[in-house]
C-alpha cells in the first residue's frame, strides 16, 4: 500500500489493467515548470536565481533582495498550481510520444503535490488532451508505484526529473526501469551523478524507443 492513504485511495479507483505500466512525473516531465515559474514569480514581485537545484534560497523579493523562507516558497507554489492553466504548457514531444505508447501500455501520471491541487491539475491536463489517470501524493513515490504495478509482475517504467523520486521507486520496485528526464537540461549541472540503475535521457525523442523497449512493446 502507498504510504500516503489518499494516494492509495486514488489508486483503488483505477480500473484493473494488466498491460505494461508507464508511470510519469508531471512537472518538468509532462508539463513545463522551471521555464514558466520565473515569469509567475515576476508577476508577484519576486525573482528566481538558479544557483542550486532547489527553490528555497533561490527566490528573492525584487524590491528588497530579501531571500524568502520555506513557508513563503510553499505559499507561492500553491498559488502557482492554483493558476497552472495560465502558465504550464506541454513539454516538447511529450503528447505525441505518450499517444503512441498509450495504445499498448497503461499510462499513469504521478505528481508530488498537495492533494488539494488535484482537481485544478486534472482540469488543466484534460484541456491539453492529456487524459491519462492522475494521482497526487504528499509522500514518497516508490510505494505508490509498487501498488500501481500490482502482484502480477508486469513491466514498469518510471520517469521523473527528481533523482530522489527515482531512488524511491528503485527501493520499492527493484526491477523497475527508471529514466531521468528534465525539461531543462541545463539544470543537470546542479545535480550529483545519476543514481545507479537510472538511465538519463535528454528529451522525449530519445526516451521513446528506450521506454518501448523496457516495456517490451513491439516497434
Amino acid at each position: 500500500m502507498s504510504d500516503d492513504p489518499e494516494t492509495a485511495r486514488q489508486i483503488e479507483e483505477l480500473a484493473a489493467d494488466d498491460r505494461p505500466l508507464l508511470v510519469l512525473d508531471v512537472d518538468d516531465v509532462v508539463l513545463e515548470f522551471i521555464r514558466p515559474f520565473p515569469h509567475f514569480l515576476k508577476s508577484r514581485g519576486f525573482g528566481l536565481t538558479l544557483a542550486s537545484f532547489r527553490l528555497t534560497g533561490n527566490i528573492a523579493e525584487t524590491a528588497t533582495g530579501r531571500l524568502i523562507e520555506q513557508p513563503e516558497v510553499t505559499a507561492l507554489l500553491g498559488d502557482f498550481f492554483d493558476a497552472q492553466a495560465d502558465w504550464q504548457t506541454i513539454t516538447q514531444d511529450a503528447a505525441e510520444t505518450l499517444a503512441g505508447l498509450g495504445r499498448r501500455a497503461e499510462i499513469v501520471l504521478l505528481t508530488a503535490m498537495p492533494h488539494r491541487h488535484r482537481a485544478a491539475r486534472r482540469a488543466h491536463l484534460d484541456a491539453l488532451g492529456l487524459n491519462y489517470p492522475l494521482l497526487t501524493t504528499e509522500m514518497a513515490k516508490g510505494p505508490a508505484i509498487a501498488k500501481l504495478r500490482g502482484a502480477k509482475g508486469r513491466p514498469v517504467v518510471f520517469i521523473d526529473d527528481q533523482p530522489g523520486n527515482l531512488v524511491s521507486a528503485r527501493d520499492s520496485v527493484a526491477d523497475a526501469h527508471l529514466f531521468h528526464l528534465m525539461a531543462d537540461n541545463s539544470l543537470r549541472a546542479f545535480l550529483p551523478p545519476t543514481p545507479e540503475g537510472v538511465v538519463s535521457v535528454n528529451d522525449w525523442q530519445e526516451a521513446a524507443p528506450k521506454i518501448a523497449a523496457a516495456l517490451g512493446l513491439e516497434p
